[in-house]
């Protein structure tokens, strides 16, 4: 054998590029594609719509604070209508009740603050749906692959050949791979927005006592008017007129 066929056989077989590999995990990358591109659009729209500011910023309890003592509940009302977050919106429900009992006020902002959470979490349910259905979708690519793998090798006959064997294998396991690649960040994304959904909670917890407590502290009085002293005319006797 000459020394160029001897480098020939002795050169290691070239690795297949990702593309080639999206492309051998056959028709179940087509859901698994979709997978992806619907967990990636969730995610950025949740990190858009679970930013703080959307969720109600930490000075609105300062805010709704001085609203209220400057012009009543009607202006404080005025305000959480203004702003339209969700912590606004659990403000506005105790307002609502400012002439009930305290209880009562309390009881409506809970309920408030438990249908907003519940309308927060339930925004991520496509990503726990993503997560739980790309590694399933992998695996059944894989097992249908390995199917396929084994029909070929029984027509061929290519039992004896196990590189066959181990290229159909490796191919048929690319859709495993690219279900974890696609779950994996799908629930790490959903716990951090439910951190971010739990931090909210006590962020509406800890403005709603600062509003309470400040409601029971009296308000600052006006600056006193300035006292302006008038000087009193001073009156001049009048002079007698000379005779003539």
């Amino acid at each position: 054998m000459t020394p160029f066929l001897l480098s020939v056989a002795a050169a290691p077989a070239r690795s297949p590029s990702v593309l080639e590999l999206l492309r051998s995990g056959g028709v179940f990358m087509i859901p698994l594609a979709l997978c992806s591109i619907l967990a990636l659009a969730f995610v950025l729209d949740r990190a858009w719509r679970l930013r703080w500011k959307r969720l109600g910023s930490a000075g609105f309890g300062d805010a709704l604070l001085d609203a209220y003592r400057a012009g009543g509940v009607s202006q404080a009302l005025a305000l959480c209508r203004e702003q339209n977050t969700p912590l606004a919106r659990i403000h506005e429900a105790g307002l609502q009740r400012a002439n009930e009992s305290t209880e009562r006020a309390e009881r409506a902002v809970e309920e408030a603050g438990v249908r907003e959470v519940r309308v927060l979490s339930s925004s991520l349910r496509p990503l726990i749906v993503i997560a739980s259905i790309a590694p399933l979708l992998g695996l059944l690519g894989t097992v249908w692959g390995i199917i396929l793998c084994f029909q070929q090798i029984g027509l061929r006959g290519g039992l004896g050949r196990p590189e066959q064997l181990a290229d159909g294998i490796s191919q048929a396991l690319v859709t495993t791979a690219a279900g974890l690649l696609i779950a994996i960040p799908a629930q790490a994304a959903y716990y951090w927005f439910r951190a971010r959904i739990d931090g909210f909670v006590e962020r509406s917890e800890r403005s709603y006592e600062r509003f309470a407590g400040g409601l029971g502290e009296p308000a600052p009085a006006p600056a006193p008017a300035p006292i302006v002293h008038v000087a009193e005319p001073v009156s001049v006797p009048a002079q007698p007129e000379p005779q003539s």
